[in-house]
């Protein structure tokens, strides 16, 4: 299959530093039943740690606790942490691999995406039912060095071109675009899914699945109509001074948390974005949790800034939508000061993560009320606003990391309509 140029996954590595060969980490694989059972009780507690508290939670002391062993004995199996981090997630990889190959057997696209929606759905219930091995969230993968991430990003895009492989015929260089757009959508509502589904009782599943399934067929829009999208500004500082401030360094932070995540942003690497030291650092900010924190106040607020002002345009509720879905992605897109990537998330203490997960609620909330209202209006199609807004929230965070392959269309304003249209449209021809 032809793909589109330079595309940029869900999840891209971050930059190298080195060109340090891979540390294997344990002995000579042991293939015995029991050193298989205990690896495996190793990667449950390590992938559950890591869902708490993201990679900077990962210690051999967190994992030795939940497994009753001692940390020397963890070492016979995993060397190093980070290679432990590593097996956690490349086991989620191998996992959306095969659930990608049973859907892949299914005669048509639609029923591809809903058998793949079934067996992410059915993951989480059994996760939840304690049934099945947690799998790791990969929101943090990025903040692993080299060799780990590059391997790990090899292994996740050929899962994104099985994926892609779901879609047949559109053999033009925009279907092409467009099913790339496509899988990255898919992947990153279903990734997704995995925060908001606790608001769920498992026995609800079945109707979020066919929600689900509803808007991933049809859209939100309505057959043949398409939303006007008129020019808004997203709000990007509070400042206009070339000095070395707060704001340049919310800027410098925020481009470093999405190129390596949490764990992987240190002071010394947000400080070097700009040319300065680590003492400057200090200067202007007591801490990077601090940092952190008021990196997602300022994307939120320009998020909630951008939907008022989208409110009070005139047009149909359609209208307002797609003005500020437009704006929003372009922000991405043009990476110039890009919203925060909601992988920082995890890694945040819990007094601190939990107003930002509230935060996040009342911005999809609000995008919840802009749909219901144009379903009431009649611009909307008849869908459940909440996982709508839901699957919204996600392609917006996401399309950051799918600024290369914006930069390979023809102009910005095409690659955002192309973006867009996914959720607008569907995904399924």
């Amino acid at each position: 299959m032809d793909q589109p140029t330079a595309p940029s996954p869900a999840i891209a590595p971050a930059p190298a530093d080195t060109q340090a060969k891979p540390d294997l980490g344990a002995p000579a694989p042991d293939t015995s039943e029991r050193f298989r059972a205990k690896r495996d009780r190793i990667l449950d507690a390590a992938s559950e740690i890591i869902n708490e508290r993201g990679l900077r939670g990962l210690t051999f002391v967190s994992v030795a606790d939940r497994v009753g062993m001692n940390t020397t004995s963890i070492t016979y199996y995993f060397r190093r942490k980070e290679i432990l981090a590593a097996a956690a997630l490349e086991r989620t990889i191998e996992q959306i691999s095969t659930m990608a190959q049973t859907a892949a057997e299914e005669p048509t696209v639609e029923a591809r995406i809903d058998k793949m929606l079934a067996q992410v759905l059915a993951q989480y219930r059994a996760e939840v039912d304690g049934t099945a091995s947690p799998l790791a969230r990969l929101s943090d993968m990025r903040s692993l060095a080299e060799p780990l991430n590059q391997t790990l990003y090899d292994s996740y895009l050929a899962m994104f071109r099985q994926i892609v492989g779901f879609y047949s015929g559109n053999d033009t260089a925009q279907g092409r675009a467009r099913n790339w757009v496509r899988t990255h959508i898919l992947l990153d509502t279903l990734h997704w899914c995995r925060v908001w589904i606790a608001k769920y009782s498992v026995a609800d599943y079945p109707r979020v699945h066919a929600r689900m399934m509803e808007l991933f067929r049809n859209g939100y829009a309505p057959d043949g109509v398409t939303g006007h999208s008129q020019p808004l500004q997203v709000p990007s500082s509070t400042t206009d001074t070339d000095e070395i401030n707060h704001d340049t360094y919310l800027r410098a932070a925020t481009i470093t948390l999405n190129e390596r995540g949490y764990r992987g942003a240190s002071v010394e690497r947000i400080a070097a974005h700009l040319n300065l030291s680590k003492g400057s650092f200090y200067h202007h900010l007591d801490g990077k949790d601090d940092l952190v924190t008021d990196c997602f106040d300022r994307s939120y607020t320009r998020i909630s800034l951008t939907q008022r002002a989208a409110m009070a345009l005139d047009g149909t509720w359609l209208d307002r939508i797609t003005a500020a879905t437009h704006a929003l992605t372009n922000v991405q897109f043009e990476a110039v000061f890009p919203l925060l990537r909601v992988t920082a998330l995890m890694a945040l203490p819990t007094e601190l993560r939990t107003p930002i997960l509230t935060r996040s609620d009342r911005i999809t909330q609000r995008f919840a009320g802009m749909l219901t209202d144009g379903i009431t209006e009649g611009s909307i199609r008849p869908i459940d606003p909440t996982i709508a807004a839901h699957c919204l929230f996600a392609s917006l965070n996401s399309a950051y990391d799918f600024r290369v392959w914006a930069e390979h269309r023809p102009d910005r304003d095409t690659a955002v309509r192309l973006y867009s249209d996914v959720l607008a449209h569907g995904m399924i021809d």
